[in-house]
């Protein structure tokens, strides 16, 4: 598996603070997201590699366990394992075994060191029974629009190095994580892979205000409309739809679209309701004989 820098990633050096790397990654996120590079396949796995640096370099832990132990950061649960197992298994008193674990590695790689802990072929512990490791789990965000969220669609992100495509069900929410089982990590000595999991931040729609499986929206009327009542023709995520206004409506009144919504994520055919606010928008430039009307109109 290639290793990837993330600190290059983000354009940043090792020493960089919290508010270094959040400021990076959002100005990179929005010069590389998808919705601004549709049919650009470089762009969109630099953007997968944006979220995975952001996931671990945002995270203490897992920083500084990257920090710590590089390429091989992944493995670093293992390690502890095994340099216990190897304090235990140290014969002589006050020796501390094949390692000084007090300083580290001395150079060595980390990789080298688990080749040999766990009974490869010339290795210091060979012919000893190899210990099975789980690997790390992973976790990646995965960036949507609204629109997006809207539709079941498939969708491939890079994680450790390696692409993933997935089908995302209609109706995720934002926050929402969902877990992919064995594609973390792989395990050590032939254990079992890690897992995946996977968060979805739903970008804000400058349309539509979503609340569970309801959307809101605000629509404009004028002022004729709203006394006299009639028709509106309103854009819903599935579609146009011809609304009728009532005479004599108020601004700010609300109605209802009964499954004109957000799908419900899982549930074949079961959709939230559209909530429709009317905004009446007062008439400008009248004339003077408009004035007059609405002069003789406000002394009945």
């Amino acid at each position: 598996m290639d290793f990837i820098d993330y600190y290059s990633v983000l354009g940043l050096a090792k020493g960089a603070s919290e508010e270094d790397i959040k400021k990076a990654y959002r100005k990179l996120a929005r010069k590389l997201h998808p919705d601004l590079n549709p049919n650009d396949a470089e762009a969109n796995k630099k953007f997968q590699q944006l979220n995975e640096a952001h996931a671990i370099l945002s995270d203490p832990e897992k920083r500084k366990k990257y920090d710590q132990y590089g390429k091989d950061w992944e493995h670093a649960e293992q390690f502890e394992q095994a340099r216990h197992q190897q304090r235990r298994q140290t014969s002589t008193p006050g020796d501390g075994g094949d390692y000084d674990f007090s300083e580290g590695f001395g150079g060595a790689d980390f990789s080298d060191f688990l080749s040999s802990m766990f009974g490869q072929e010339g290795g210091p512990r060979a012919g000893r029974r190899e210990t099975k490791f789980r690997g790390q789990d992973y976790e990646a965000e995965l960036h949507l629009s609204l629109r997006d969220a809207y539709t079941t669609r498939k969708q491939s992100l890079t994680v450790g190095g390696k692409t993933i495509g997935i089908t995302i069900k209609a109706g995720v929410e934002n926050g929402q994580k969902i877990k992919l089982s064995g594609y973390g990590a792989p395990g050590v000595n032939g254990g079992p892979n890690g897992d995946l999991y996977i968060t979805f931040i739903i970008a804000d729609d400058l349309r539509y205000k979503r609340k569970g499986n309801d959307l809101y929206v605000t629509e404009t009327i004028d002022l004729y409309t709203a006394l006299l009542g009639g028709e509106k023709i309103v854009e819903t995520l599935d579609g146009k739809v011809k609304v009728t206004v009532k005479p004599e409506t108020q601004n700010g009144t609300k109605i209802r679209l009964k499954g004109k919504g957000f799908p419900v994520y899982k549930q074949e055919g079961m959709f939230g309701d559209l909530y429709v606010e009317w905004q009446v928008a007062l008439p400008t430039n009248l004339t003077e004989e408009q004035k007059d009307l609405f002069r003789k109109a406000s002394t009945l």
